[in-house]
């Protein structure tokens, strides 16, 4: 983002008037120096109003009705902004947009409607930045001439639903503070030296670089494994402290700001500096310009300065220049193909892996000299009489598709899979047809298919008891593998149940093929033999890069023999074991810690949660009795049971265990909040938690 200009009517200071940067075709300066005094400072908190957001800026430590010259009208600022992709806009979207906000008693503010717009031009896009959580996108920080740093611990895990305004609040409230320098240094030193993360690291090799040579400051020693930052910082010169102070601020929110960017030093974005020839001595000034040039090479800077200040800017910095953004012409979409009338069209509605439906279906009309055509749900192709779509998930938004692709193709739909119909089946002679792997070329080396159908166990919450039946083989390896591939994505509900299993898994130890058992293994029926061969197949993740078993564990009934089972797999810490545990069914808190406690006991062993779907027609989720008496304590005990992977799977749970525990006792479980964000989306974090509070309790 850059502030490009600014219109503005009924400010304190400055009445009605406008700032415009100096632009020159492509690009604008990248350094706009303002002389110091009222006017210069009200325009600077102009500016940040404007790019401040209108969800924030009535937050700051600041009462907004001393922007209006008149307390009787709004102050009006209307601005235009140059938008960066992918940060502030899609790459598609106009790069130069305008907008506008109004101020009013008592001390408000909105969006200007588009009607009410009075110095923009006509043609120009009106686009309302979507600033979000105002952690992230149209990045804005700014800086009184007065800065106070925090003496105490910092706060770092963004818990502020209006975080963004720390980001420009010194501007407004001259006893406002910024970051505790030596602190941030601190949890600085730990990602760049310690935990060696890249970005971390590029950022304190080039602030140190900076500071040494700009400040003379002995910036060796911070990037030693071992380091005081409270003595390195009390050796600093007080001269230094106050020039370094706004340095490693502008570091610390330009990393928060970046979570998934390389170089976040090279982020664009706009800083607003009220007299920063305050904040060194004058003979450095020069030099902190310089400095804070280099550091953030992309960023607008628009500063004030007393005369003797502007007298010393250095020529260099001067003479810098930014290019503005482009935008990029979206790619003309190619017309929908229009297909012959005979040849047949399959859709693919829900599917996450290749769907093995529509590839014998495929099989079957091919056979017949038509020619087949694979299509997205969302395409809309015409000409065909003939359309099948598979469906193999019963939820909202399936029934939603389903009811578009209706609208499209009419009598000519039909539709099938178990999100529709669980009885629904191909005909026999289809179901005995040989997959058309040319259907999914993304499937390359790999096979998918079932050896066996069925399952002995009639799981209330399971469609296979009512779609398959008992268990019965459907096919053999030759017909799965067709004589070629070495990779079988195996589909079969419960493989370990058939009578013929050890012959199957025999077969996959002799042709030394890789298996993803995608459903999963039921434990509790592993016995010495089945153990051994296990244990010589090459289990794989459904990608075929690492090797992985796949279990399931969706209640506590049986944990004493699942343990005897898994003991008898002899699995150690440095074999990947997974198991697919569901929630939101039937089961307690206590449950749900019990099998987590349970598991991570196990070596090698780690979840992956999965929330209940009802089937159609299938039971209901009973959470009834969800929590008891002990709710807080099993919570503070789940959150310390950490698993050697995959733990990225758990926020899903603790996220769902989080708004029910919110609309059950109408408050939030801060601990559970805290560990939710412990590792990823930490600048979401205020933003969940004024979400939760807007719950009510059920």
């Amino acid at each position: 983002m850059f502030l490009l200009n600014l219109f503005y009517k009924n400010a304190r200071i400055n009445g009605c008037g406008k700032f415009c940067v100096d632009k020159d075709h492509d690009k604008i300066r990248k350094w706009t120096r303002l002389p110091s005094g009222k006017k210069s400072q009200e325009l600077l908190r102009l500016m940040a109003v404007a790019c401040g957001g209108t969800d924030f800026v009535p937050h700051l430590p600041y009462k907004l009705e001393e922007l209006l010259r008149n307390p009787f009208e709004s102050l009006a600022i209307e601005f235009i902004l140059a938008r960066h992709a992918p940060g502030d806009r899609s790459p598609y979207h106009p790069a130069i947009t305008g907008n506008g906000v109004k101020i009013y008693l008592p001390g408000k503010a909105e969006t200007i409607k588009k009607k009410d717009y009075r110095y923009l031009p006509e043609k120009l896009k009106i686009w309302k930045p979507k600033i979000g959580d105002g952690n992230l996108n149209y990045f804005l920080l700014g800086y009184g001439h007065q800065l106070n740093h925090f003496n105490d611990k910092d706060n770092f895990d963004f818990s502020d639903t209006f975080h963004r305004i720390v980001r420009f609040h010194t501007l407004f409230n001259p006893n406002a503070h910024v970051t505790n320098p030596y602190d941030y240094l601190v949890r600085l030193h730990y990602k760049a030296v310690l935990k060696s993360r890249y970005p971390g690291q590029l950022i304190i090799q080039l602030l140190t670089h900076l500071l040494k040579k700009y400040f003379s400051i002995n910036t060796e020693p911070w990037l030693e494994r071992t380091v005081s930052f409270e003595k390195e910082w009390e050796n600093l010169l007080p001269w230094q402290k106050r020039a370094v102070v706004p340095i490693i601020d502008t570091v610390r929110h330009v990393y928060d700001a970046s979570p998934n960017i390389a170089d976040p030093l090279n982020k664009r974005g706009v800083m607003l500096l009220d007299r920063p020839d305050r904040f060194c001595t004058p003979k450095s000034f020069p030099c902190w310009i310089t400095a804070m040039d280099r550091l953030l090479p992309n960023v607008q800077f628009v500063i004030t300065l007393s005369q003797k200040a502007d007298l010393a800017f250095p020529n260099a910095v001067r003479r810098r220049r930014l290019k503005l953004p482009v935008i990029i012409n979206r790619p003309k979409q190619k017309p929908a193909p229009r297909l012959r009338s005979r040849d047949i069209l399959l859709i693919d509605i829900d599917s996450r892996l290749p769907n093995l439906a529509l590839m014998k279906l495929s099989s079957h009309f091919k056979m017949q000299g038509k020619r087949v055509i694979l299509a997205h749900r969302d395409d809309r192709i015409k000409g065909v009489e003939e359309v099948y779509a598979s469906c193999i998930f019963f939820h909202s938004k399936t029934t939603y598709h389903v009811k578009k692709l209706r609208e499209h193709y009419g009598n000519g739909l039909i539709v099938g899979g178990s999100g529709i119909d669980v009885k629904l089946r191909l005909p026999k002679k289809i179901e005995n047809l040989p997959a058309d792997y040319s259907l999914y070329p993304e499937l390359k080396d790999r096979a998918i298919g079932f050896l066996t159908r069925g399952c002995p166990f009639k799981c209330p919450f399971c469609i296979v008891p009512v779609k398959e039946g008992r268990v019965k083989q459907v096919s053999d390896l030759d017909a799965l593998l067709q004589n070629r591939l070495g990779k079988l994505i195996l589909l079969d509900d419960n493989i370990l149940s058939h009578p013929n299993c050890n012959f199957f898994l025999e077969e996959m130890v002799k042709r030394n093929i890789e298996v993803n058992f995608n459903q999963t293994l039921d434990i509790r029926l592993i016995d010495k033999e089945k153990a051994k061969l296990l244990k010589r197949i090459r289990p794989s993740n459904v990608r075929f890069t690492r090797r992985v078993y796949h279990f399931s564990l969706n209640d506590t009934g049986n944990l004493d023999l699942v343990r005897r089972k898994y003991q008898q797999l002899k699995f150690t810490h440095s074999d990947n074991v997974e198991f697919i545990c569901m929630y939101g069914y039937n089961t307690t808190l206590a449950n749900d810690l019990e099998r987590f406690r349970f598991l991570r006991s196990l070596p090698g062993a780690y979840v992956f949660v999965q929330r209940y779907q009802p089937i159609r027609e299938g039971p209901p989720p009973d959470l009834s009795n969800f929590f008891d008496d002990h709710a807080d304590d099993h919570i503070d005990e789940l959150t310390n049971i950490l698993f050697p992977q995959n733990m990225k799977s758990m926020e899903k749970y603790y996220r769902w265990l989080s708004k029910l525990y919110a609309q059950t006792f109408g408050k939030l479980h801060t601990g559970l909040v805290d560990t939710i964000f412990r590792y990823n989306n930490r600048q979401s974090k205020g933003r969940y938690i004024a979400s939760l509070a807007r719950l009510k309790p059920v």
